[in-house]
């Protein structure tokens, strides 16, 4: 299984420079960092706010003592992120149904903006493949402080002695927080994708969805394909995980005939091919969608309409 590490717009390892201001890359590597430890742009956006408000809330000599500001940022930012997702748990209990990771179009700003420079590629993946939904919610498994010793060792190469800083464990206990979440990673079969074949295997799902083929629907699907959806209660979503290949596929003909989706389109999720439905003018639903071994072992159905907001108006 390969590690996940690669760069953002500018690499963390980079913040072990002692530089007296911050670039607006660093605030897109922040963002980054925000976005894969909370699985959504909102809470991320407001968590590098809070950290760039601290910064300017020390006083000039507070901040002249500290050598480098966005090293100081980093681990803030992520601090902040642990004490999120310590309290999310609680609140993700009081969530009418499944909560679900905010899926994300085709934006560069959550991506790399360049290719990783790999020892051995067979050994590591890139920064996009860590936004991947299969990833963000393997990490939901996790306790919040392996899901950041992860995503800043894995993902963002920080060393252990930098991350142990900001967890507040040794070295060594980072170490065993980031490889306890990797080996999650390790089971989850919902991470092995052919670009190629998922590309393929999406498009005849949505083929066979718009034309209401069971059959067609049935020899897609895993046996034991999972859908899970959110709604928040918002709107109307199945409140549990939709389970095997024939209960999945009827479900999707339910929506049709519902006339849930006037149109569904091909687009970009979270880095890798999935489907957005339309309807009255507008984004109602996204699919993040996993695909192993030529078959659809995994559909994410967004519709929350508050975790849709990024992608109305969003043209790709």
């Amino acid at each position: 299984m390969p590690r996940y590490r690669g760069q953002a717009a500018l690499p963390l390892t980079s913040i072990l420079e002692e530089r007296a201001t911050v670039t607006p890359d660093d605030r897109v590597t922040l963002l980054n960092l925000a976005y894969r430890m909370l699985g959504s742009t909102h809470d991320a956006e407001d968590v590098v706010q809070d950290a760039y408000a601290r910064w300017y809330a020390l006083s000039d000599e507070a901040q002249r003592a500290i050598r480098s500001q966005i090293a100081w940022l980093v681990r803030v930012t992520s601090r902040i992120c642990m004490d999120q997702l310590t309290s999310a748990r609680a609140r993700r209990e009081r969530y009418v149904g499944d909560w679900l990771p905010e899926p994300l179009p085709g934006d560069a700003r959550w991506s790399s903006t360049a290719k990783t420079q790999q020892d051995d590629p067979a050994e590591q993946v890139s920064l996009d493949d860590s936004v991947s939904m299969g990833v963000l919610v393997m990490l939901e498994s996790v306790t919040p402080a392996e899901r950041v010793a992860f995503v800043l060792h894995d993902v963002f190469n920080l060393p252990h002695p930098e991350i142990a800083g900001i967890v507040g464990r040794t070295p060594e206990a980072c170490r065993q927080l980031a490889t306890s979440a990797r080996r999650h990673l390790q089971r989850d079969r919902r991470l092995a994708v052919n670009a190629h074949q998922h590309r393929s295997v999406v498009a005849a799902f949505k083929d066979a969805c718009e034309h209401g083929d069971f059959d067609s629907l049935i020899r897609l699907l895993d046996p034991q394909v999972s859908v899970r959806t959110d709604g928040g209660g918002k709107v109307r979503a199945a409140l549990r995980p939709i389970a095997g290949s024939e209960k999945a596929a009827r479900y999707f003909l339910g929506l049709r005939a519902k006339e849930f989706a006037q149109e569904i389109t091909e687009e970009s999720v979270n880095g890798r091919p999935g489907l957005v439905t339309h309807a009255n003018g507008g984004i109602n639903g996204v699919m993040a969608i996993a695909v192993h071994n030529g078959r659809v072992t995994d559909i994410w159905l967004v519709v929350n309409p508050d975790k849709l907001q990024v992608w109305q108006g969003f043209n790709p």
